[in-house]
């Protein structure tokens, strides 16, 4: 039995814990037994990955690199779990599984950046490279980060592996489940949806920048703009769009585990970010057969394909997203055609089942390399 220890920071509903929860799901019953520390747990991401056989361990707060009593805990834990891999993801995970990876012995240190860090100081970019000489690999979720951790992080690039994010394969939605979800947002059939799935941290998302778009597209009387999820700006949102006079067209649906059902009533994504390590959403909305509207930063840039599978803007530009709107609903074909390219990249390059192989692949590498087998 491969014993993997994962260590992040709280476990809720973003992006890494949904990568977590692809691994509890492929490694159920195997020849691999997982656990995950995290700071705090909520949420039904959470649920699921402990529904798969993961017991998820709470450590409290971690409050910097020498917050020595959490160490202690995590020590503890490697003592008890005796795993042959620790995996660190986020900072606060690569910190502690760097420091007490080393500090046990754990065989194989994997170390994981999953975020687009264009504001980290140059004091958390030396410690990073500090933690770095710990590990055996250091995985970049989409090619822009490796470019961050390997040219501004200065890491050795030979520790450097690049394995993008993967989805799971959507599914099947009933034709009962979306005639009853349009009748219950007031959606006809001859709308035009506009749709982005996140949570609703507006410094990060920018759902207010898609809200001001929707005032300025001209020509489209049928436009709705559907906005899946919640978070601390939802309110803030939400006035943004009573400001603009649009709240009529913007729907709000609050947070949605099961987002399937809801991609259906859309005909274009889109997704305005800041900053974006990998754009999950982007690449589960392109396996909906959506084409997608994305900013030019982090992952969305390598995620969406300009003028092939999507449309690529600068970031805090309402007027482009109101112009990529318009192109889109003025030419069916074209929309059709980023649809289509847009799913099949999607299934060729982002599914959970192409992620988990890789993750495994690696594992198995570096254990052969250390003569465990």
């Amino acid at each position: 039995m491969i014993r993997v220890l994962h260590i992040m920071s709280t476990v809720s509903g973003g992006g890494v814990e949904r990568r977590r929860l692809s691994l509890a799901k492929a490694f159920k019953g195997s020849n691999f037994q997982m656990k995950l520390v995290g700071t705090f747990k909520s949420g039904a991401i959470a649920e699921q990955i402990e529904e798969n056989g993961v017991e998820i361990i709470e450590v409290g707060e971690f409050n910097g690199p020498l917050h020595w009593e959490k160490h202690r805990k995590i020590q503890k834990i490697i003592d008890d779990f005796q795993p042959h891999i620790i995996h660190g993801a986020v900072y606060e995970g690569v910190t502690m599984a760097a420091i007490n990876g080393f500090i046990k012995k754990v065989p194989v240190v994997i170390l994981e950046e999953t975020s687009d860090p264009q504001n980290r100081s140059a004091k958390a970019d030396f410690l990073l490279r500090i933690f770095s000489w710990t590990a055996d690999r250091f995985i970049a979720i989409a090619p822009n980060v490796a470019d961050y951790l390997i040219n501004t992080a200065k890491i050795d690039s030979k520790k450097v592996i690049t394995i993008n994010n993967g989805v799971a394969i959507p599914r099947e939605v009933s034709p009962e489940e979306i005639k009853n979800l349009r009748n219950q947002y007031h959606i006809k059939p001859n709308d035009f949806v506009i749709g982005t799935v996140g949570r609703l941290f507006d410094d990060h998302k920018k759902i207010t920048d898609i809200i001001a778009a929707i005032k300025m597209v001209e020509n489209v009387d049928n436009l709705k703009l559907l906005v899946v999820g919640s978070g601390r700006d939802e309110e803030l949102i939400k006035q943004r769009a009573i400001d603009l006079g649009v709240q009529d067209k913007v729907i709000f649906t609050g947070y949605q585990f099961d987002t399937a059902p809801f991609y259906k009533l859309m005909n274009v994504f889109c997704i305005a970010s800041q900053r974006e390590g990998f754009g999950l959403v982007a690449a589960e909305a392109m396996l909906h057969h959506l084409p997608v509207i994305a900013t030019k930063v982090g992952g969305l840039q390598n995620v969406v394909v300009h003028d092939d599978t999507g449309i690529l803007i600068n970031p805090n530009q309402p007027k482009d997203i109101a112009l990529a709107i318009n192109k889109l609903y003025s030419d069916p074909q074209l929309l059709d055609s980023f649809a289509d390219k847009g799913f099949k990249r999607a299934m060729d390059n982002y599914t959970e089942e192409r992620y988990v192989k890789e993750v495994e692949a690696l594992y198995l590498d570096l254990l052969k390399q250390k003569g465990i087998n």
